[in-house]
């Protein structure tokens, strides 16, 4: 991750900039600001302290910001619930005595994967926040066939978003995959600034693509928790699947993705289309 100092500022100063006076209820004299959204002062104004402050703040120096202060500039923001955890990590990362632990590294125990076999309707995996696929049961494996096939290791859903062609014609959402995954990586730097692997992987990223290192200068940050994913697989084509991520209680760090269709849908007749060819093909998957 870049200097914390750097990020901060660049972090504040890229929210700051996409609200209007008017939507912050404020009066907009004149037609020619020289600035693009609001300025500084109107945001210490809004979030009730001094000017000096404020600019103390953005120039990187989140150190001592109490909670109170940075709940007001979250509310002065807009921040989203994703952009608040960041804003509130990078203060923790800023201040004095507040740096984590390093994290052990996360390992699949047995019952987990017998977790993700007994799973055998829908396509499971665990990852970790660095997006590297831990463990997968055969239908997960099955679906991400593009992604396991690449010969990275572990297998990386983002490398694969990025560096890899076959990433466009898999996932139907291209760009809004390329926008998210950058962005989760970003919310997870801000809680670990100092993971050497997450490191090395978005210099790995912004060293080889420069979609990435657009995404990544958005400053953009959100959770990955549920939603839909639509993805055209080599085998059985389209599908449009509900997924779920769960962090793992036992296993901080790890989460468990589940891939779902409704009952009776195109989508989940192709599942059961892809079960009985993944279980003809078993000993072609790679492992994770």
């Amino acid at each position: 991750m870049a200097d914390l100092r750097d990020e901060i500022k660049e972090f504040l100063s890229s929210r700051r900039a996409r609200i209007t006076p008017e939507q912050a209820g404020l009066p907009a004299y004149g037609g020619n600001r020289r600035v693009k959204g609001l300025r500084r002062e109107e945001v210490a104004m809004l979030a009730g302290v001094s000017v000096d402050y404020y600019v103390r703040l953005e120039r990187g120096n989140l150190s001592g910001a109490s909670d109170s202060v940075l709940d007001a500039l979250a509310s002065t923001l807009r921040l989203d619930e994703a952009e608040r955890q960041y804003l509130f990590d990078l203060a923790r990362a800023a201040g004095p005595g507040r740096a984590r632990p390093p994290r052990a590294k996360p390992v699949v125990r047995p019952a987990v994967q017998q977790v993700l076999d007994a799973v055998a309707d829908a396509p499971a995996w665990v990852r970790n926040a660095r997006h590297d696929i831990l463990a997968a049961n055969l239908l997960g494996r099955a679906l991400y066939s593009p992604v396991f096939d690449d010969p990275h290791r572990p297998v990386n859903t983002t490398r694969f978003a990025y560096l890899n062609p076959a990433a466009r014609e898999f996932w139907r959402d291209y760009d809004q995959i390329t926008h998210d995954a950058a962005a989760m990586l970003r919310l997870e730097a801000g809680r670990n600034p100092h993971d050497p692997e997450l490191i090395r992987l978005v210099g790995e990223l912004s060293t080889q693509s420069e979609l990435f290192r657009e995404r990544w200068a958005s400053r953009d940050v959100k959770f990955h928790r549920s939603g839909r994913k639509r993805l055209r697989h080599p085998v059985v084509g389209d599908l449009d699947l509900d997924y779920e991520s769960m962090e793992l209680p036992s296993e901080p760090g790890l989460v468990l993705n589940v891939y779902t269709a409704p009952a009776g849908s195109p989508s989940a007749d192709a599942l059961r289309v892809l079960a009985s060819w993944a279980a003809t093909h078993e000993d072609e998957f790679t492992p994770a």
